[in-house]
């Protein structure tokens, strides 16, 4: 009698053990067959780790040079970790600097190598350091630059984005109050006594044509190769971003308008804008590289009609959600407090047209509120743990809300650090950190492992400093009411 020898999962090819760890999705179990061999986990660490990041993307500027260097182990641990500090909402709040001399609307952007802040007539960077292992990149003030020689309001900042520049990553588009926009590059700092100027290359401001006096530059967004310039009239015009533009399209909203969004990943390439009007949100199809004057959707709050009469930020929608990663989600803030998710790939319409566009209006799929808050929603990005978060900048109060869309009824809400009386102006919501922008200064909530006290600029000290962060109230939002 012979007795047969156990069946070893090690005796299988290769190519077929690594078939099996791309059907692993869950970390735990992935962690477990690392620990069973050495074989296995060279083969979990080279094969299973970064199957895992490729299903579970958490973009993030701030960190993507650093991630180039990190082991797929150390980037999923760092994954892991800070989803579970946005599950607990835990986080280190800390202010990018000291306030400025005046009550500012200041606009930010950031690339792979640099987060800019302008307000007034003053562009300030800060640059993105590296790590190893998983720790946290540091945030660094590499300097600031006043675009204006005299401080005029038409020179006033309004509008900013970074451009296409093969990869320097230091090229800008930047709008103005008079209705002009340039070009700059950050070339490199100087550095005098004890301040650091940025040096810039500058191109010829150019006018957007505006027909009204007094117009200005609201909002400027890039994708890819093409640039959207919107005006506060409501005048919208997509080019190149080459120098001279090798297109350019113009149409007239004439509505007063608030914000854009460019999108040109889409299989169907569209701009959205947010306006003051009776649609206040519409889609407008970009074929040929130009700008369809009519809208080809609007886009609807309820089912009663958009309760809110504004939309004033519009972001894409989050990289990981019940709807996919698609660029057809798109997500808006309102007037009435109210954020609101559309898939444009939804045939959820209102009943009948509205509005003089005889277009039957488009639901969202998802309405997120702060049952604490009514004020309105200036800003609005998405990111954060799991990939799945939306935040949402009010108009009062420093304050951001937050939303995990897989379960939008628990959300909470914090006062950035040294609660500023002022509206959150602009929001930029990463993997592990949310840069936010008020009157005063901009900040930081870093949600990620491995921070220290050199992580995160120093402005003196404070004694409102606790080990590394400051205080923040944060509270978490009340359930609906049940009829």
């Amino acid at each position: 009698m012979t007795t047969s020898r156990p069946y070893s999962i090690l005796g299988l090819p290769t190519d077929i053990l690594i078939l099996i760890l791309h059907q692993l999705l869950l970390v735990k179990d992935l962690a477990a067959l690392s620990r069973t061999s050495r074989f296995l986990h060279v083969l979990v660490n080279e094969f299973g780790w970064a199957k895992w990041q490729r299903q579970n993307p958490r973009p993030s500027m701030s960190l993507s040079k650093s991630r180039m260097t990190w082991s797929p182990m150390a980037r999923t641990k760092h994954d892991i970790l800070t989803d579970r500090s946005w599950a607990q909402s835990e986080f280190i709040a800390r202010p990018l600097s000291g306030p400025w001399p005046a009550k500012e609307q200041p606009t930010m952007a950031t690339n792979s190598s640099r987060l800019v802040v302008a307000a007034g007539t003053t562009i300030y960077s800060y640059t993105f350091g590296r790590s190893t292992d998983g720790d946290a990149p540091p945030i660094v003030p590499e300097g600031s630059c006043s675009l204006a020689t005299r401080r005029d309001r038409s020179s006033y900042i309004t509008a900013l984005t970074f451009i296409p520049d093969a990869g320097l990553d230091q090229t800008l588009c930047v709008g103005f109050q008079d209705g002009t926009f340039e070009r700059i590059a950050l070339t490199g700092v100087s550095k005098r006594h004890a301040s650091t100027t940025l040096r810039v290359r500058r191109a010829a401001r150019q006018s957007l044509n505006l027909e009204k006096d007094l117009d200005s530059c609201e909002s400027l967004t890039c994708s890819r190769n093409s640039l959207l310039s919107l005006s506060a009239s409501g005048r919208a015009t997509i080019a190149g971003v080459e120098t001279p533009t090798p297109f350019s399209s113009t149409i007239d909203l004439q509505v007063r308008s608030w914000s854009s969004h460019l999108c040109m990943e889409s299989s169907s390439p569209y701009a959205a804008f947010g306006t003051s009007s009776a649609t206040p949100l519409t889609m407008h199809s970009i074929t040929s590289d130009r700008l369809a004057p009519v809208p080809s959707a609007v886009l609807q709050q309820t089912e009663s009609g958009n309760s809110g009469s504004a939309v004033y930020g519009i972001s894409r929608g989050p990289p990981s959600s019940p709807w996919g990663s698609s660029p057809q989600i798109l997500v808006s803030g309102w007037y009435n407090g109210m954020v609101s998710i559309h898939d444009l790939r939804s045939s959820y319409l209102s009943s009948a047209p509205r509005g003089p566009h005889s277009l039957a209006p488009l639901r969202p799929v998802l309405n997120l509120s702060n049952s604490w808050s009514v004020e309105p929603i200036y800003s609005v990005s998405c990111g954060g743990g799991a990939g799945s978060h939306v935040a949402a900048g009010s108009a009062r109060h420093s304050l951001l809300s937050l939303w995990d869309v897989r379960f939008p009824v628990r959300g909470f809400s914090v006062h950035a650090p040294l609660n500023d009386q002022s509206p959150v102006y602009a929001v930029i919501l990463e993997s592990s950190r949310l840069f936010g922008v008020t009157q005063s200064r901009p900040f930081v909530l870093d949600f990620g492992p491995g921070i220290t006290k050199n992580t995160h600029p120093y402005l003196g000290p404070d004694k409102g400093l606790d080990a590394f962060g400051y205080y923040v109230t944060k509270y978490t939002h009340r359930p609906p009411l049940r009829a």
